[in-house]
């Protein structure tokens, strides 16, 4: 590899990425460094405002952003989602699953419906969006690279957090799964588990006395950043990845050493 290449390694230049989850937290984040490493981005979520926002933020920086509503449950439409954004010159070749959410409760308090919810967000929508997107690589014969945002607690007993942790492990093992499948193609599936990183969905928890007793019985006593998973965004999502499928990268601070 010449020095050029090692200069360019994260350069994405002419690639288009898709983020879920875009309207909030690291959604957001990825967004922003993706397309500041040369990215056409699609941000995708509900809150339309939110991506507007987004849109017009990356949009003063340089950067090329295209809003889009999607709600990850809504599996029967991802089809023609997909369909739209190929229409639209915005067909990705990078995937940021992203969009997650959690329903705070002790699994026997769990509904039917708070455990959908759960791992429709987290698993099933990932699985439909990975299988339609790379349904048009593989018919182009083009390649592409899906980034699930898994966790710790795929592997990691999170206390009181069951179905959460319970979708983060599925996406750990759909990671792998869809690799092996698309071994033949390059099409190449990674994953990254965060840690405890603060963001809008969790920010009360750490102001409170078990916040604070959870943050000091880890190693460095203290949440990652969210720029702590722009170098593994960047690797799994450009050239230097290229050897890497079916991982999973833990970026977690040393919290679970």
């Amino acid at each position: 590899m010449s020095e050029a290449d090692i200069q360019n390694s994260t350069d994405l230049t002419g690639k288009t990425a898709m983020i879920t989850g875009a309207s909030s937290g690291l959604g957001v984040r990825f967004a922003k460094v993706l397309a500041a490493a040369g990215a056409r981005v699609v941000i995708a979520a509900r809150r339309a405002d939110k991506l507007a926002e987004l849109a017009d933020v990356i949009t003063k920086n340089g950067g090329t952003a295209h809003a889009v509503s999607l709600d990850v449950n809504d599996f029967d439409a991802i089809p023609d989602f997909f369909a739209t954004l190929r229409d639209d010159g915005f067909m990705p070749d990078i995937l940021i699953n992203n969009a997650g959410m959690n329903v705070v409760k002790t699994a026997l308090d769990y509904s039917v419906a708070d455990y959908n919810q759960v791992m429709g967000t987290n698993l099933t929508g990932p699985f439909f969006l990975s299988t339609e997107m790379a349904r048009h690589h593989i018919a182009q014969g083009s390649a592409a690279r899906i980034v699930n945002i898994a966790s710790v607690g795929g592997f990691k007993v999170l206390p009181g957090l069951t179905p959460y942790c319970t979708s983060k492990s599925g996406i750990l093992m759909m990671t792998k799964g869809l690799a092996r499948e698309w071994a033949r193609t390059d099409i190449n599936v990674n994953a990254i588990c965060p840690g405890y990183i603060e963001t809008e969905i969790n920010d009360f928890w750490w102001k409170t006395e078990g916040g604070k007793k959870q943050m000091a019985g880890w190693p460095r006593r203290r949440l990652a950043n969210q720029s702590d998973l722009d170098g593994a965004l960047l690797l799994l999502a450009g050239p230097m990845g290229a050897g890497m499928t079916g991982t999973s990268i833990t970026v977690d601070d040393g919290q679970y050493i």
